[in-house]
Parts: C-alpha cells; sequence; structure tokens
C-alpha cells in the first residue's frame, strides 16, 4: 500500500471525516468495478459499493498493517458472493436487464480507433463472461484488480503455487474464449490448427 493511502487509513482511524471521503474516493472506482463484474449490473454494483464502504468504516480498526487495499477487496468479493447467492435463492422478479453495454463518451480524438477500443473490451468482456467462475475471478483479481499473487493467495485462503497455475489456466481460457468468439485474433498457430 502506498504511503499516502497508509496515511489516510491511519487519519480514519483517528475519527478524521475528511480523510474518510477522501479514502472512498479514492477506492469507490475499485470497489464498484470488482463488485460490477461479479455482479454484472450498474444498480447491483452501486448498493454493494455502498454497503462494502458502510462495513469497511465499522471494522477499519480490524485491518492491520498496509495491506488494506486487498482486505477492501476482499470484503468487497464476499459481499458480492453473497449477493449472487441471495440471487440464486430468491431470483429477482425483473424481466428487463439494465443495458450494460452502455459506456461513457470516449475522449479519443479519432473515433474509429475508439470504436475499435471498445469492440476489443467488449469481445474481452463478452469472453470473460465464458468462463467459470473460478477462471474469471482470477482474471478479475490478477489481471483487472491488479493484486499480486501473494495477495491473491491470502485473500482466497490457497497456496501460492495454486494461485499461480489458476492464473495461468485463466489466461489460457480467456484466450481461447476471445478466439472463439472472434477468430481473427486466433495466431497464425492457431489457425493452422483450426484448419
Amino acid at each position: 500500500m502506498t504511503t499516502d493511502l497508509l496515511v489516510l487509513v491511519e487519519r480514519c482511524r483517528q475519527g478524521d471525516d475528511l480523510a474518510w471521503e477522501q479514502l472512498v474516493r479514492r477506492c469507490q472506482g475499485r470497489v464498484y468495478a470488482l463488485a460490477y463484474h461479479y455482479l454484472g449490473r450498474f444498480e447491483d454494483a452501486r448498493d454493494v459499493a455502498q454497503e462494502v464502504f458502510v462495513r469497511v468504516y465499522q471494522q477499519l480498526d480490524s485491518c492491520q498493517g498496509d495491506g488494506f487495499m486487498a482486505w477492501l477487496l476482499r470484503i468487497t468479493r464476499n459481499h458480492c458472493i453473497d449477493q449472487i447467492r441471495r440471487r440464486k435463492a430468491r431470483p429477482s422478479a425483473e424481466d428487463l436487464r439494465v443495458d450494460d453495454q452502455w459506456t461513457m463518451a470516449d475522449a479519443a480524438p479519432n473515433p474509429e480507433q475508439a470504436w475499435v477500443a471498445d469492440s476489443r473490451k467488449r469481445l474481452v468482456y463478452d469472453a470473460l463472461r465464458q468462463l467459470n467462475g473460478q477462471n474469471r475471478e482470477m482474471i478479475l483479481l490478477k489481471d483487472i484488480q491488479g493484486l499480486a499473487l501473494q495477495e491473491i493467495a491470502d485473500m482466497l485462503g490457497l497456496p501460492l503455487g495454486t494461485v499461480k497455475s489458476r492464473s495461468n489456466r485463466a489466461r489460457v481460457e480467456l484466450a481461447k474464449q476471445v478466439v472463439a468468439l472472434d477468430p481473427s485474433f486466433a495466431t497464425p498457430t492457431d489457425r493452422a490448427e483450426m484448419n
């Protein structure tokens, strides 16, 4: 954890409301993004993010050392898993999903380049949705959230070697899904194997 984040957490523990506001602003994007990737709905992700920060505020003293970000993301992950379990136990009555393909306007100078980049992102996220839960979680935690392998191992309660192998397996599976959705991403070797 960076020194300034460590200082913010310590100021929050001392009751500094402005430090808490800064901490939330600094971390809310990562919490929301992780929740969205697990839940797939903007509203659910926003609700979970709010609940996570309430829990973090109540339990801030239980976070020891400089592992605040891993601790925060573990709380977010656990909250999302609880939400998914509740959703399965009691399916929602709504028939229409919120359009989760809506994106913010891109400030890229060339609209064609922005369209290509967005298409690639959608392709990767579509491929990510095709992965099983274990592989998707590895990609989310390591590649999207940027957690270190040791932090993931601690979060999931797994040996480091298991996390490394799952991470590699998840990347290979994601690559296969991307190629399955859009064969133009296949390497020449992949194309030769397909024929």
